[in-house]
């Protein structure tokens, strides 16, 4: 029971991280009904952005205001980053087949990728000790870090604020309006393109999130990272029904939970590969994932 719980509570806390990079892929396919592949790799940028803060500030500001100062600036950066991405990769390319933005979608995210290698190197990166915070806890026989929480209570806060934008504004009305029918909404007075800048805008910041927590979650980070862990989270975006930010939510909550059962009742060498079966399976069952909806297509 005491290896249920513990492997529950790590579960959930990796995979809140999936959930929140996993809006980012489905806030996108919703609008532009694009897959953003470069999405990963703004993620692993996010880290490597939120470490190079750290180091710089270390010091000068308590290790509240650091990490606060790291996350709003991190934010605001990869968030500028994916509006100057939607407009050179994307936006030239709406009205060319839609092969055209995915070729155009993985050159983006090889730029990247090869930009953080080049720029940081190959090598692996440590976020400090210092700047990650290290309390634990133990509820009888289950450990819980302070870090476990600060992931949970901020991932659960910005997934219920972006929930709350997309049904209870005027501009979140906009976005689920474009999802649906750009073309009517275009006509009925909406700004498309705004629209889709802050798509961009909203999931890339909730990515640099995402991003910020597994280089303090794990410590460790490296170019690459983008794939694995945008690869999982575009899974889980896929599992929950990919267009449905609630389905994103808890497909990449489920994702995690299952990972972290696989990891914990047999090996961490199996969570990958049982991740697709998973995957297989849901798609076969739901084709449309756990709370998609099975839409006409326009001819």
């Amino acid at each position: 029971m005491d290896i249920f719980l513990q492997q529950l509570v790590n579960g959930l806390t990796i995979g809140s991280i999936y959930a929140l990079v996993a809006l980012g892929y489905t806030m996108v396919y919703g609008v532009l009904k694009l897959i953003n592949f470069a999405h990963g790799d703004l993620v692993a940028l996010s880290a490597y952005i939120g470490l190079v803060i750290m180091m710089q500030l270390a010091g000068a500001l308590s290790p509240v205001l650091l990490i606060i100062t790291t996350f709003i600036a991190t934010m605001i950066i990869i968030a500028t980053a994916g509006v100057i991405l939607e407009r050179t990769a994307y936006r030239p390319l709406r009205k060319a087949p839609r092969l055209s933005a995915v070729v155009s979608a993985l050159g983006a995210s090889l730029v990247i990728e090869n930009g953080i290698m080049l720029i940081w190197g190959p090598m692996p990166r440590i976020f400090p000790a210092s700047a990650v915070p290290n309390a634990n806890y133990n509820i009888g026989n289950v450990y819980i870090s302070l870090m476990q929480v600060l992931v949970l209570i901020i991932s659960f806060v910005l997934m219920v604020a972006l929930y709350f934008f997309v049904n209870r504004t005027k501009l979140g009305t906009a976005m689920r309006a474009c999802a649906i029918d750009q073309d009517a909404a275009r006509l009925m007075g909406i700004d498309v393109n705004r629209v889709i800048v802050t798509t961009f805008v909203i999931g890339s910041a909730l990515g640099a999130v995402g991003g910020l927590f597994i280089g303090m979650y794990y410590r460790g980070i490296h170019f690459n990272m983008g794939w694995i862990y945008g690869l999982n989270a575009f899974v889980a975006a896929i599992i929950g029904g990919i267009g449905n930010i609630p389905g994103a939510m808890l497909g990449g909550i489920l994702l995690g939970i299952f990972n972290a059962f696989i990891s914990g009742y047999l090996s961490s060498s199996w969570a990958l590969a049982l991740t697709y079966v998973l995957l297989i399976v849901i798609m076969i069952i739901r084709p449309t994932g756990i709370l998609g909806e099975r839409v006409a297509e326009k001819v």
